[in-house]
């Protein structure tokens, strides 16, 4: 059987991924289907907009505030605050009648809104033969007006008007205060603003300048709508004012020239401030220089009506004839531009409209000082530009799904397809695994459980196996057990061997030829395995026992067992403990032995007895290598030794062991530390 990859049929693998790859190009699919939609009706759309757009714009530039704005583009785009003459579309204003010059005014759209309910428009006339004349036509806000009486040179006692104009580089002041006050029939106020002309030096002349006339008029009621009563009298009230300003230098222009220019070229250079005092305050109640004044319509507005990808130029079609007045273009349609990748689809889905032609609409607006002709130009490709905003949303929308399409692949991938595929290759393996092993079944299921059929029978496979290795151990572990018992018979015949061979140390000694044979035959039942098991299962006859002398009978007797330079310091009395002294032996021999293996070559292993209270210490002390703190306690572990001894096989960790095994069935403890030049292990045995 072949192991690997393709182990589940190839035709539902081939199912499986159509089905899902079919699934993605049905979601790419109805996103063009919509983008496309959404495109043609955009286009269509469009050019209905576009339509009705250039109809408004028209109708607005016909209308009053539109030619307004036509005849004074030079006007437009300077500072609000310096107010210039405007050319209006009437002939002049009828500044006697104030319902018609503020109909006038309001219809032109040549007011400049002003804080507190003050605004001005200043003007002249589109026809030269109403002769040279500025139109200054405004309101403000103020108390109970005061009239200038006759004979009295003090104008700064009554309510006034104060008008300068600038114009080639000359300069007309006039003061005009409030004279022949009259009621009207709506109970509010009429006076006439008599005009005194001002020199540089501030002088005003001493009679009134025929051609300058004005009126003022003032409303019965309060700016807030409260009725006048007795209680407030002085209450704020709207006061309007229409003046006409004689302009001397445009008088002989007119009368002087009879193929006159009107309006003349330089009108966009007159400036016009008007002040509003009242009587006793320097301060005025209204100046149009103030820069928080709001300007009227300017062509510049029409580029609120603009869409994205359109263009509006205006020329005149008279006078200076193709003379470009204006260009304005829409507002861009995308500001953050979609990647290169979704402007090329937009600009491959097709569509219906076949016209694919910028668009142009042109209209003539005649105005009193000539014909404008008004071009408004689209792009329906701009609907492109604009569609971008909605790809990128839709883009995410589509990216989400197809990757909840690939995730969900993923998923039958590597949860279904793959763990059938890795449950099948694991199950072909049983009997590959059993000979390499020697009877174990080293196949792991555990990562293929679950709660679905899969895990499940995964599940039953790992249990069964399980108990399958589980048998197998127990029987090893018996056969083992067996082992370590013979391995612990052989290990406590060698120590007494070793004694016995002391005693027949001849060669020519016939008992010596049997020790070597009886040593021989453990050697080879304790070279097996490890009798951790036999020693710990050991029982001992604890007694009491003289520790003094039994340190020292063994200090004597250690080179026989091939220990050499072992001293003892005899106390010289008896210290009486409880203790096996056959194991006990064992102890002191097997620690000894350790130190002899570590002691530094020449130097003497020191035993000392250190009685203390109730308990008895016993010391050995061995100059040599110290042991690393972290296997202080770890040597005293069956199978603890050096790398090299358990090589060789001739110590197997073991002798440490049966030492703190020996010592805590007899009650005692033994440890190890580390001292300055060597290593002393310490026994702990309680005193009888």
């Amino acid at each position: 059987m072949r192991f690997g990859w393709p182990t589940v049929p190839f035709r539902l693998r081939i199912f499986f991924r159509g089905a899902f790859l079919l699934l993605a190009l049905a979601v790419v699919a109805l996103a063009l289907s919509v983008l496309q939609e959404e495109k043609q009706d955009r286009y269509r759309g469009y050019r209905d907009v576009f339509s009705k757009n250039a109809g408004q714009i028209a109708a607005r530039l016909q209308h009053p505030t539109g030619q307004l704005a036509l005849m004074n583009a030079a006007s437009a785009g300077g500072a609000r605050t310096a107010v210039r003459p405007l050319v209006l579309p009437f002939s002049s204003i009828d500044f006697d009648d104030k319902t018609k010059a503020q109909q006038a005014v309001e219809v032109a759209g040549c007011l400049v809104r002003y804080p507190n309910h003050a605004e001005l428009c200043v003007a002249v006339g589109n026809n030269p033969l109403a002769g040279g004349f500025i139109y200054a036509v405004g309101a403000f806000a103020s108390g109970p007006l005061v009239e200038h009486h006759m004979g009295d040179l003090d104008l700064s006692s009554a309510h006034r008007l104060r008008v300068t104009v600038a114009l080639r580089g000359r300069t007309y002041r006039w003061v005009a205060p409030l004279e022949g006050t009259t009621e009207t029939r709506g109970h509010g106020l009429r006076g006439r603003l008599t005009g005194f002309a001002e020199d540089e030096q501030g002088e005003l002349a001493s009679r009134p300048n025929k051609e300058f006339r004005g009126w003022l008029w003032q409303d019965a009621r309060c700016l807030d709508d409260t009725p006048v009563t007795a209680a407030s009298p002085d209450c704020a009230k709207r006061s309007f004012f229409a003046v006409r300003l004689p302009v001397d230098v445009f008088r002989e222009d007119i009368y002087s020239n009879p193929h006159v220019i009107w309006p003349p070229r330089d009108l966009a250079k007159v400036r016009v401030q008007v002040q509003a005092y009242a009587p006793g305050n320097p301060a005025p109640l209204f100046d149009s220089s103030r820069d928080e004044a709001a300007a009227s319509f300017a062509l510049s507005d029409l580029h609120a009506q603009l869409l994205p990808g359109e263009a509006l130029r205006i020329r005149r079609l008279t006078g200076d004839a193709g003379a470009e007045i204006v260009r304005l273009t829409g507002p861009d349609a995308a500001p953050d531009p979609a990647p290169r990748l979704l402007r090329r689809l937009i600009r491959r889905l097709p569509h219906d409209v076949q016209d694919e032609q910028p668009l142009r609409a042109t209209q003539v607006i005649a105005t009193p000082v000539g014909d404008y002709e008004v071009v408004l130009s689209g792009d329906v490709h701009s609907v492109d530009r604009s569609l971008e905003v909605t790809v990128q949303r839709l883009s995410w929308f589509v990216a989400a799904m197809l990757a909840a399409i690939m995730l969900t692949w993923l998923a039958i991938e590597v949860r279904i397809i793959r763990r059938i595929t890795v449950l099948t290759q694991r199950a072909a393996s049983v009997k590959k695994s059993v000979r390499a092993t020697e009877g174990l079944l080293e196949v792991n299921l555990q990562d293929l459980r679950g709660r679905d059929e899969l895990g499940l029978l995964a599940g039953v496979l790992a249990d069964l196996l399980q108990r399958v290795n589980e048998d197998v151990k127990r029987e090893q572990i018996r056969t083992d057990r067996e082992k370590d018992m013979w391995h612990a018979v052989g290990h406590e015949i060698l120590a007494p061997l070793q004694s016995l061979m002391a005693l027949h140390a001849r060669a020519d000694d016939p008992s010596r030829r049997y020790i070597e044979r009886m040593q021989q035959a453990v050697r080879v039942l304790y070279g097996a395995a490890s009798p951790s098991e036999a020693i710990e299962s050991a029982s001992l006859q604890v007694q009491t026992l003289d520790i003094n002398g039994f340190l020292s009978n063994v200090a004597t007797n250690a080179v026989h067992a091939g220990i050499g330079s072992v001293t003892f310091a005899d106390l010289g009395s008896a210290v009486i403990v409880r203790a096996d002294e056959h194991s006990l032996e064992d102890v002191v021999t097997h620690v000894l032995g350790n130190a002899d293996r570590y002691r530094t070559p020449g130097t003497a292993i020191r035993v000392i007895l250190a009685a203390a209270g109730q308990s008895v210490e016993v010391r050995i002390f061995n100059e040599g290598p110290s042991i690393p703190e972290d296997r202080l306690e770890k040597i005293f572990e069956y199978g603890v030794s050096d790398a090299a001894d358990t090589a060789s096989g001739g110590h197997r960790g073991q002798g440490l062991f049966v030492a703190r095994t020996y010592m805590a069935k007899m009650g005692g403890t033994v440890i190890a530390r580390n001292l300055p030049g060597g290593v002393e292990f310490i026994m702990t045995l309680a005193r009888d």
